[in-house]
């Protein structure tokens, strides 16, 4: 179900340094001396994202050179001594993406208000802290892409990093032309605009009733 893939962390990472947008591996640790945002270094320890820094650092979770920190508004350097509820910080972990097959059934979620399985319930136990690089919906399944880099799954989420996702979807009716040109064209759905989506019908998965994959 899990997969590593080290080489297309290399390789993302690499063809985006040449556009200047690339996240850098945390491994390196290059930013510590120029100074970064606290809930950004507490992120990259792999502790908690940087949402849930902040709300460390609100709780006064968080001390800085033996001053409790009030607001997240703070920039340290590897020169400054971070504790988190008494004791110090880890070191940064270096990027890690994994490829997971993610089966139906399970919500894409750490934890789901309604009590269902959530896809971290089928985690192996000595797995590390992961975000997910978007999200599947419950009945769907197939490949999700999990990494402890925050920064790096924003990268990977954002339209403009060009990256192709194919979708194989169940319909109920009939596809029609004026409806693979409503996708291709865009669409608002519940207030959000969607993008091109260019879609074309399986004929091998046409069915009896009418409908189509």
């Amino acid at each position: 179900m899990f997969q590593e893939k080290a080489k297309l962390i290399d390789k993302t990472m690499t063809e985006k340094n040449k556009k200047g947008r690339a996240p850098k591996d945390k491994g390196q640790d290059t930013n510590t001396s120029k100074g970064e945002r606290i809930a950004k270094r507490i992120a990259r320890s792999g502790m908690c994202s940087r949402r849930e820094a902040e709300r460390w650092i609100e709780a006064g979770r968080v001390k800085v050179n033996s001053e409790t920190l009030k607001t997240p508004a703070c920039v340290v350097t590897s020169a400054d001594k971070i504790m988190i509820d008494g004791k110090p910080l880890a070191g940064a972990e270096k990027t890690r993406l994994f490829l997971y097959h993610k089966p139906a059934g399970l919500v894409t979620t750490n934890k789901d208000e309604y009590g269902r399985k959530t896809i971290f319930d089928s985690f192996p136990p000595d797995l590390p802290r992961v975000i997910t690089v978007g999200r599947l919906d419950m009945n769907t399944e197939g490949l999700l892409l999990l990494t402890n880099d925050g920064e790096l799954a924003r990268h990977l989420e954002l339209p403009s990093t060009g990256w192709v996702r194919k979708y194989r979807v169940r319909i109920h009716g009939t596809l029609k032309d004026k409806h693979i040109a409503l996708l291709k064209k865009g669409m608002r759905v519940d207030g959000v605009q969607y993008g091109s989506i260019v879609a074309e019908p399986d004929p091998s998965s046409t069915e009896k009733s009418g409908s189509n994959s």
